[in-house]
């Protein structure tokens, strides 16, 4: 990915034109990732770039956001994920009352005539945008045909004759499957964040931590898991992790816990990956700490064996 481009004022003069997409290409799962091939090969054909449109935050997290579900991605796991595919340009709106209020119409006209000059438009049939949602997909087309742009619907993506989508994604991780959820995002789930001083307590109990706080409102998935951590020296680092609040010792906020099997190298500061294989249990308040201790040595226990065994 070339450039960010942050709000319909930084957009530069688009004289050629370009291909694009808009959505909230949360998780960056299957069904994206072919809209993504399609929008790079359809950018190939015609000699233009890639541009992805995405909303920040994503208009429920505006409209309804005690409602709102966990992201799979905040938007720095989502930029890292469309690092990986052929797009040129990732242009960010700020989705606040100024947008949410702005008419369907005006947005065709800014956005994709005037600030973009697009040739080339995917977007789900069900693409609703403009004030109170007037706008779909049928006007998207009428727009194409006045000022000469085509717009296409996104191929449905199937696994298992059932629809690719972000939703199943979280339903798979609320359930434990971790499995399930790789096969619809291609991957296995991960998050990303910087490693943090904690309060040294895991290290006081024999477990060392890296602690990474995760800055979301709502975790997609919580509970103790085999990982595996990248962004270190040695990567992957298998470990063992708790996603929660950690209820036995009076946590607050959730936090991600990970103790990594034979390490014991400095990596406070490093932004870090862990990738979830595998879920032991749910996360629990125990009677004291020495029952804690004696669980935590149970989980990494089981968490070996899973790396035996796979």
């Amino acid at each position: 990915m070339q450039k960010i481009i942050r709000g319909f004022y930084n957009l530069p003069p688009s004289p050629t034109g370009c291909v694009a997409t808009i959505g909230n290409f949360d998780g960056v799962h299957l069904g994206h990732q072919a809209v993504l091939s399609q929008l790079a090969m359809k950018g190939d054909m015609l000699g233009l770039p890639a541009v992805v449109i995405i909303f920040e935050p994503q208009p429920n997290e505006f409209f309804a956001p005690d409602k709102a579900p966990a992201r799979l991605s905040r938007f720095r796991e989502k930029v890292e994920a469309l690092r990986s595919y052929s797009i040129h340009q990732l242009c960010v709106l700020r989705f606040n009352k100024k947008l949410a209020q702005m008419q369907a119409e005006e947005f065709i006209q800014r956005l994709l005539v005037d600030g973009l000059n697009i040739r080339y438009l995917v977007v789900g049939d069900d693409f609703r945008f403009g004030q109170d949602r007037q706008g779909d997909f049928a006007m998207l087309k009428q727009a194409g045909n006045k000022f000469g742009f085509q717009v296409v619907n996104m191929h449905t993506f199937s696994v298992d004759q059932v629809r690719v989508s972000s939703t199943r994604i979280r339903e798979a991780l609320e359930l434990g499957d971790l499995i399930q959820a790789e096969k619809l995002l291609g991957r296995p789930f991960r998050m990303s964040g910087r490693v943090a001083h904690g309060d040294k307590r895991g290290r006081t109990m024999g477990f060392p931590t890296a602690n990474i706080y995760l800055h979301r409102c709502k975790v997609p998935l919580t509970g103790v898991y085999v990982i595996q951590m990248f962004g270190i020296d040695g990567e992957p680092v298998n470990g063992v992790a708790n996603v929660g609040v950690r209820p036995t010792v009076g946590g607050g906020r959730a936090l991600l816990e990970v103790h990594l099997f034979d390490f014991d190298k400095d990596i406070y500061g490093q932004h870090v990956q862990v990738h979830f294989l595998h879920k032991l249990r749910d996360e629990q308040k125990f009677s004291g700490l020495d029952k804690l201790i004696v669980q935590i040595k149970q989980d990494c226990e089981q968490a070996v064996a899973y790396f035996v065994e796979h």
